[in-house]
């Protein structure tokens, strides 16, 4: 493994720095980014130059945004502290009901959609509960079903390039999970466990054309290329030390695009690493899956239908 590990170098790609950024996706027919900047509730939209990448538009919501996810139609399906949102393409917000569980303190967290267009969330606590949190997929039907039970800190989420693998991240006990999964029907197989990480938490996630694994592990300052078995091939070094999320931007889904966040770090660590919050590049020597738009659209969504 040592023989064949590689390592590469992210760079400053943001003037701005965010609190929590997270959740960067690549939407390939408007050729934007989106993210989002979780504990300031808002969802970003930028465009991707050759030395970074420019906020062009920002969408504000009441308490805390988990993800967002370009629609059909252009605009954007966000999960929002405990429920769905809508931002239509003019920028119209459209909050929907409630859907997390009453009487526990827990908030959506990462979330993405799979090769048919179906959009995958978790929950996490925000009070120390343990194994008492979810992951939910939203229907066609705006139903919501939960795929899995028994997770702490829902995160990172992807397919292999031909969609019968997923992959799905739990934070707290740094385990990524991995169950057969069938992109038409989205019948979900039983999970195993393919990888269990110690130094540092693995977080957000993206996969490869060739079925690698990027991970961003937060605490660790860097992003980890692991093989489809679990072994470690390559890392990435990002100057910042709560590294969060990672996905292929560009036309040729060619650039990794790493989000990084503020929160969590002390004055100490600020000054060590002022570059924290911010977003990074790396060029590495391979592309991304094509990311899937939300197959539903804003102008009728799920709780108006």
């Amino acid at each position: 493994m040592g023989s064949r590990k590689k390592t590469y170098r992210a760079q400053v790609a943001s003037r701005e720095a965010y609190i929590l950024g997270e959740g960067p996706v690549w939407d390939g027919p408007t050729g934007r980014v989106v993210w989002v900047d979780i504990q300031a509730g808002l969802v970003l939209e930028g465009a991707l130059r050759s030395d970074g990448v420019e906020p062009v538009r920002g969408h504000s919501l009441p308490g805390t945004v988990g993800a967002a996810v370009p629609a059909s139609d252009g605009g954007l399906l966000v999960a929002a502290r405990d429920g769905l949102a809508t931002i239509s393409p003019d920028g119209r917000l459209d909050l929907g009901p409630r859907l997390l569980p009453g009487g526990a303190d827990s908030r959506f967290n990462d979330g993405a959609c799979d090769p048919a267009g179906r959009f995958l969330v978790g929950s996490l606590s925000l009070d120390g509960r343990r194994s008492d949190e979810r992951l939910y997929r939203l229907e066609s039907d705006g139903s919501v079903r939960v795929l899995a039970d028994r997770v702490t800190l829902s995160n990172g989420l992807g397919w292999s390039p031909d969609g019968r693998t997923m992959y799905h991240v739990d934070s707290v006990p740094g385990t990524v999970w991995s169950a057969a999964y069938d992109p038409v029907t989205g019948e979900v197989g039983e999970r195993r466990t393919l990888l269990s990480i110690a130094d540092g938490l693995p977080d957000g996630l993206c996969v490869d054309v060739e079925g690698n694994l990027w991970i961003a592990i937060w605490g660790g300052g860097e992003v980890r290329r692991y093989t489809p078995r679990g072994e470690l091939i390559a890392t990435v070094a990002v100057p910042a030390p709560h590294t969060t999320s990672v996905a292929f931007v560009g036309e040729g889904r060619d650039r990794l695009l790493i989000t990084t966040a503020r929160d969590g770090l002390s004055e100490a660590d600020l000054d060590a690493h002022p570059e924290s919050g911010r977003l990074f590049l790396a060029d590495v020597p391979t592309m991304g899956v094509p990311t899937p738009r939300w197959a539903g659209d804003t102008a009728t969504p799920p709780w108006r239908a």
